[in-house]
């Protein structure tokens, strides 16, 4: 038998732009920013590179705009409709992720566009003509046009992507990410908070023996974040997050236009009926924020309107906003346990960090210089990139811990929460708690799942709820029922109750409809503070009253079922303990409870151990003891 030549085809896909072979589909970085958005990738010679497709520019502005004709523009081209055509060109679209109309009512006259109230707390929805859209499908158009100058740049199909989002973003907001990138076409291999990306970007290059302690200060255009972070050994470790969710350059805008509304005593209402000449101010004072960065007067006209500010009108107008970022570092340097003095570096990220002022009041708190020798504004893309370069397993060097920002939990009796995962636990984690049953025959349990810092549920914000039904019914306190909170790399929530006896279980993957309000955001953490004194006492008198109670149903059992082996005289006693506990509860008296629930426990001990002698006694007669 002669030779048999076989002839091989291999697929080998190549990278036109680059001219380096394909291996895989290449992994891009997105920070999808509030007021500009824009892809990184890691390049050839394996370090990170921002996308400027066709000259266009790296920063993609996250502005959509509404043809008539049903046809619609992205970014750059969209942008000059803001004045032309405002009612159909959406912006800041990322303020609305994960949120119900209710969260932004205050707010409304921030966008030019109309948001839909339908009386619900389920998500908001922007109307475009005859055209409703949710911020899903909004920001998806964005992520759409990323992914599309991606490829085109690259001259390679693009399918996976990691995303940036806010620290303090809420598990609805990174789910609408999450969705909208899968709208867009992509497989979001995973939501990283943005600070942690700067992180990585700023982490490249770092000697493996040197250990650092790091303040990542955030300020884009619409969020604050600031993250301490500790890196050694290529391990970078979040120790604590903090921010606002609600804050950003857009609110310096703001800041200018309602100076320059006073300067020139313009009418409210009648700016309220006029999108157009709203729109250009804001575009105005935009650019006179930019300008101020490195000038001291900007002098301009909207119209007839003159639009001057100096630079110190424009700190005096800002330095409260200024300020409450810093309240957020403190809270994160408590939170993490450090002094300022414990703070090696400082990074800032974000477009607004540019503003003199605020390079100097950071660098003034941190008592060091800031660094800002990346890019404020491609910092978080490049970070994502490195993350992208690590998922695919060509940094092995890297390791990254990051954290929850707030605490979730469980409502237990009497309104309580029980913390399962508390604020700042290293993500991805898994933790439970094991619980049981308040009432005899009890066969449905209900589990309502709360985040928030607050000792009392109706403090907090809700997640999601659900039964854990057709559990065997039981007298009370036998069921054994394990509640594991499954918290993912995405900070997404995944909760199981599984009852032990009977193997009855229930999982939910929590999707809330929407996200926390302007005011939960801004005040969460500081009323946790405020109020701990308060909490506490609250958290043990209803601890008290509810144990009390327990008390009063498990005695009261007691005394239906023997009240043949019981003397009138220890039946008409206990009753009165009974009520003497009922009184105590009504005082509110933490101590009075406490003391009468250790009294009923001692009255009526000895004839509870005398009757179980005698069930005892009762089930062993005629039986032989080996």
């Amino acid at each position: 038998m002669g030779l048999v030549e076989v002839c091989v085809m291999a697929k080998i896909s190549i990278n036109l732009a680059t001219g380096s072979i394909q291996k895989e589909d290449l992994i891009v970085g997105i920070d999808l920013g509030t007021t500009n958005s824009l892809v990184a990738f890691i390049n050839p010679e394996g370090n990170p590179q921002v996308i400027n497709d066709t000259g266009k520019g790296v920063l993609v502005p996250s502005i959509v705009h509404f043809n008539a004709d049903g046809s619609l523009l992205v970014g750059n081209e969209a942008k000059g409709y803001l004045i032309t055509d405002p009612s159909n060109t959406i912006f800041s679209v990322k303020r609305l992720l994960g949120r119900s109309y209710h969260d932004l009512e205050n707010h409304q006259g921030f966008f030019s566009y109309k948001i839909i109230d339908d009386d619900t707390e389920g998500l908001l929805r922007v109307k475009v003509g005859d055209t409703f859209y949710t911020p899903i499908e909004l920001s998806s158009l964005i992520l759409k046009e990323l992914k599309e100058r991606a490829e085109h740049a690259l001259k390679t199909p693009i399918s996976r992507a990691v995303i940036t989002v806010p620290a303090y973003f809420n598990d609805s907001q990174r789910q609408a990410t999450r969705d909208a990138g899968k709208l867009a076409g992509l497989d979001v291999l995973r939501i990283v908070n943005e600070p942690t990306a700067a992180s990585l970007a700023y982490g490249i290059g770092l000697n493996p023996e040197e250990e650092k302690t790091i303040a990542v200060y955030d300020l884009g255009g619409g969020t604050f974040d600031v993250s301490i972070l500790n890196i050694q050994n290529g391990i970078f470790e979040v120790l604590s997050t903090n921010g606002d969710t609600f804050l950003g350059g857009d609110d310096f805008d703001r800041a200018i236009v309602d100076y320059w509304i006073t300067q020139n005593k313009l009418d409210y209402s009648e700016l309220a009926n006029n999108q157009t000449l709203t729109q250009a101010l804001r575009l105005k004072a935009e650019e006179a924020k930019k300008a101020l960065t490195t000038q001291h007067l900007f002098n301009d006209f909207v119209d007839d309107i003159p639009c001057a500010i100096t630079r110190i009108t424009f700190e005096e107008l800002i330095t409260h906003k200024v300020q409450q970022t810093i309240d957020c570092c403190k809270n994160a340097l408590q939170d993490a346990q450090l002094s300022i003095r414990e703070i090696d570096e400082v990074i800032m990220v974000g477009g607004s960090t540019r503003t003199p002022l605020i390079k100097q009041t950071v660098a003034d708190f941190f008592q060091k210089p800031v660094h800002d020798q990346i890019n404020p504004d491609e910092v978080v893309a490049l970070g994502a990139a490195i993350q992208s370069d690590i998922l695919a397993g060509n940094r092995k060097d890297i390791l990254l811990l990051d954290v929850t920002p707030l605490s979730l939990g469980v409502e237990t009796m009497g309104g309580l929460m029980d913390v399962i995962i508390p604020r700042n636990s290293k993500v991805p984690t898994k933790a439970g708690r094991q619980y049981t049953t308040s009432v005899d025959g009890q066969i449905n349990m209900k589990i309502a799942v709360y985040q928030g810092e607050r000792d009392l549920i109706k403090e907090n914000r809700k997640l999601a709820e659900f039964d854990l039904k057709n559990i065997p019914a039981m007298p009370a306190g036998l069921p054994k029922v394990d509640i594991n909170f499954l918290l993912n790399a995405d900070g997404i929530l995944t909760v199981q109750a599984h009852e032990l006896r009977s193997g009855v279980k229930q999982q939910v993957e929590i999707k809330p409809s929407y996200g926390l309000t302007d005011q939960e955001v801004e005040k969460m953490l500081l009323e946790s503070v405020q109020h701990a004194k308060e909490d506490i006492d609250q958290r043990m008198f209803i601890e008290a009253k509810t144990e009390a109670e327990q008390m009063i149903y498990t005695v009261k059992r007691f005394l239906d079922r023997h009240q043949n082996t019981l003397s009138e005289t220890e039946i008409k006693d206990t009753e009165q303990s009974i009520k003497a506990l009922k009184d105590a509860i009504s005082s509110e008296n933490k101590d009075l409870i406490l003391k009468s629930i250790d009294q009923l426990n001692e009255f009526t001990r000895p004839f509870a151990e005398r009757v179980m002698d005698q069930a005892i006694a009762q089930a062993m007669k005629g039986k032989a003891i080996e």
